[in-house]
């Protein structure tokens, strides 16, 4: 072989080396600043955590309030009538959401039919099961809020007696006429509190219809991320555009002869 044209080859090899020691250093710098950035982004899109710890709270009772330095932070209810579910109600929401807000169900692949399907014997056994057990599911009143509850209503009665009868010019101090309403029902005080006790919990029962309807939107939004496999999709688009970006260079090295000079047409 001539010595001149031996000697341009082992130029060029040592530069077709160079090139691809700069290449391959410059795609492992790439890899490390998008590999975290991608699988962080994979996590968060199927982290349904947030959304579950959020659902939590709101079936405690619990609300949004404006901390000491002005961010939102989670309070717990001071007003009894904002706590709905008894510790077996928020265990069985809790549970019946957790098995439907999962990664497995973002990632399936469902057509309409199946989740208006899945939605309807969902929403439909849902109303039965609380239907059922809304005695254990909604919280009962205590003796003790019950009997509170009874003297703000006396009072309440003392007061406008109270007002009708200085209006007619006679004269009763409030606490005479707390006894007085008092003793109307000193032999009924059981039923009365019983009353009280199966008014409150109507009131609870209330908020029925609501919370079957958000529960039903929370879940029927995981199965609309699962429609025609929109979340795998999405995640393999963007995993194809991380990977195109990544070989971007060699993808031109290719098209171009490879690395190497005397290869290229």
């Amino acid at each position: 072989m001539d010595e001149k044209l031996l000697e341009k080859y082992e130029s060029e090899l040592t530069q077709a080396r160079l090139q691809a020691g700069e290449e391959s250093l410059a795609r492992q710098r790439q890899e490390a600043f998008s590999q975290p950035e991608e699988k962080s982004m994979i996590k968060e899109q199927l982290d349904l955590s947030e959304e579950i710890a959020r659902i939590d709270y709101l079936i405690k009772g619990y609300s949004l309030e404006p901390g000491k330095d002005g961010k939102l932070i989670w309070l717990k209810p001071t007003d009894p009538d904002m706590v709905i579910f008894s510790k077996y109600g928020i265990h069985l929401i809790r549970n019946t959401v957790c098995w439907y807000l999962n990664k497995n169900l973002l990632l399936s692949n469902f057509d309409e039919a199946t989740i208006r399907k899945k939605m309807w014997d969902f929403t439909n056994d849902l109303i039965d099961t609380i239907y059922m057990e809304y005695d254990k599911v909604f919280i009962s009143p205590s003796v003790d809020e019950c009997i509170k509850v009874l003297k703000d209503r006396i009072e309440r009665k003392a007061k406008i007696s109270r007002y009708a009868l200085d209006i007619a010019g006679k004269k009763f101090t409030q606490e005479e006429l707390v006894k007085a309403k008092f003793d109307e029902i000193e032999d009924r005080v059981e039923e009365e509190l019983e009353k009280i006790r199966q008014n409150i919990i109507k009131g609870k029962l209330k908020r029925y219809v609501l919370i079957v309807r958000v529960i039903q939107d929370a879940i029927h939004a995981t199965f609309m991320r699962a429609w025609k496999g929109q979340e795998r999709a999405t995640l393999r688009q963007h995993t194809h555009i991380s990977e195109s970006i990544g070989g971007i260079n060699n993808n031109h090295n290719e098209k171009s002869g490879g690395t190497w000079p005397w290869a290229k047409r």
